[in-house]
């Protein structure tokens, strides 16, 4: 009598902590892009802020 380890619980295991990995790296890579933005826009006076609500 053999018992084997089924595999596929760790294949999910690692599905599932590839892809929350990748958001999770997604999702701070925005906040830290629009953070960046919003200093830029800060130091120049907000002029992009002003061209985006002129162009709407």
């Amino acid at each position: 009598m053999h018992e084997r380890l089924d595999q596929w619980h760790f294949v999910a295991a690692a599905l599932t902590i590839g892809v929350v990995g990748t958001l999770l790296l997604v999702g701070i890579t925005l906040w830290s892009m629009r953070r960046a933005e919003a200093r830029r826009d800060a130091v120049r006076g907000g002029t992009r802020a002003k061209a985006r609500k002129n162009e709407a």
